[in-house]
């Protein structure tokens, strides 16, 4: 494959991302002491991260209400709408998900004919969630979308939701999108006293058994240290774009749609993947232009520099698989003929097919859940969705005795052939009793009972 670099990623962009802190060790600190000292430790980490102290973290429902009343109108609405996108998007995954039954036929032989060995899946929502909505910067009412509303289609009859003042004040809209989604608590409180006080329990906050939603690196290093006491989502890193672009790609589509995503943060990764020479350095050029004028400009740009690249290749077969290598999060296709993609590629986060898709769409509006993997995760899992808040779990059942006797016959072969000779001893037992085998190990007296 011949790649020609029209824009490198800077050199120390690693360098530029490292912690200026010991992360895993500040956050190992606050879920210690959260675990020890309950909502007296929360309180103490809100005062010192968020300067914020209120006599209850979790909002009362007068609150709540009063939360709803401060937004505009058009802002609840447009809540609303958004709403029934993702809730339509995420019933048809729920239904997507079956429960069933199969009568199964595992033996040659028997005397009546009947199969006799029944085994079923059901999909059983987790009982409690916790959620995290990020705030600081922005208010993040998407994510409320994303991680409540989805819970509840699946059936998650308990939602614990957690998102922080913004300087000092409540994020009324935050609260109403968290409270439209559904969730049955929230609480005003942020960072990794949040994300501790949902895993761990404390006087005030009940136990969950799985956290969803996205955060800043304190938050996500949270999550990763109490996986496997609870469950998780994923393990998020800085948003990633891709765009891959032919030569009828408008470069001010290209250009606009990298930088909308260059915004999140200074370390998002915008990579531009072409056939077009011609599309490369304009899209270079249009960025530099549009980045004065945009009122974000200080992330974004700072983005652009460190961690953007503009890639040309010989032909779009190339440019599928070095999209594939990368691996990211948002993928963007700018052909004459987007839909190949669903058929070249296999790793992504979300793909976002021609000129009148756009991963801001994804983001905010669209209905698809926002909640993807990043640092090539996408090679293994896909995102957030149903079937993340189900746990898929079997059962069995054998009515036949023939069946039972015969499987008891395999049972025993097959775990003494792994050396488990009380495996194979429960297999015995039931070819003896339904086939009337015989066996040594089982006492003469027990014998004559069978």
């Amino acid at each position: 494959m011949t790649i020609r670099y029209l824009k490198h990623r800077a050199q120390t962009a690693a360098d530029s991302t490292a912690p200026t802190v010991d992360v895993s060790a500040i956050v190992k600190g606050v879920i210690d002491d959260v675990r020890a000292n309950g909502d007296m430790a929360v309180r103490k980490y809100s005062e010192k991260f968020d300067q914020w102290s209120p006599p209850s973290f979790k909002l009362s429902p007068a609150d709540i209400e009063a939360a709803l009343a401060a937004c505009p109108q058009q802002t609840i609405d447009d809540i609303k709408e958004v709403q029934r996108n993702v809730r339509a998007f995420a019933q048809a995954q729920r239904d997507s998900i079956r429960d069933f039954e199969y009568e199964i036929q595992p033996f040659r032989g028997g005397t009546d004919g009947r199969k006799g060995v029944f085994l079923g899946q059901k999909n059983l929502p987790i009982n409690s969630v916790g959620a995290y909505i990020p705030g600081g910067r922005y208010p993040l009412l998407a994510s409320a979308h994303m991680t409540i509303l989805t819970a509840k289609v699946a059936g998650v009859p308990h939602v614990v939701a957690c998102t922080p003042p913004i300087a000092g004040q409540i994020p009324h809209a935050t609260v109403a999108a968290m409270h439209l989604a559904g969730a049955d608590e929230i609480h005003l409180l942020g960072g990794v006293q949040a994300v501790a006080a949902m895993a761990v329990g404390t006087e005030s906050i009940g136990r969950v058994d799985f956290l969803a939603g996205p955060g800043n690196a304190f938050v996500a290093e949270g999550k990763r240290q109490l996986l496997g006491e609870v469950g998780i989502d994923l393990f998020a890193g800085p948003t990633e774009i891709l765009i891959v672009a032919d030569d009828t790609a408008d470069p001010l589509t290209v250009a606009t749609d990298l930088l909308s995503q260059a915004e999140h943060g200074p370390d998002t990764p915008a990579v531009l993947i072409t056939t077009s020479e011609r599309v490369g350095q304009a899209t270079i050029r249009l960025i530099h232009e549009l980045l004065p004028n945009l009122s974000t400009a200080a992330l974004a740009g700072t983005s652009w520099a460190q961690f953007g690249e503009v890639l040309v290749v010989d032909s779009l077969d190339e440019a599928w698989r070095l999209a594939d290598e990368y691996a990211s999060e948002h993928v963007q296709i700018l052909t004459q003929r987007p839909r190949e993609a669903l058929e070249k590629m296999t790793a992504y986060g979300a793909l976002f097919l021609g000129e009148k898709t756009c991963v801001s769409y994804g983001d905010k509006v669209i209905g698809t859940n926002h909640v993807l993997p990043t640092k090539k995760a996408a090679r293994y899992t896909g995102g957030l969705w149903v079937g993340k808040y189900l746990r898929t779990v079997t059962y069995q059942e054998v009515t036949n005795p023939s069946a039972s006797g015969h499987l008891g016959r395999l049972c025993g072969r097959a775990a003494r052939a792994e050396r488990f000779e009380g495996h194979a001893r429960s297999g015995d037992l039931r070819a003896q009793k339904y086939l009337g085998d015989s066996y040594a190990w089982i006492p003469t007296s027990d014998k004559a009972s069978l």
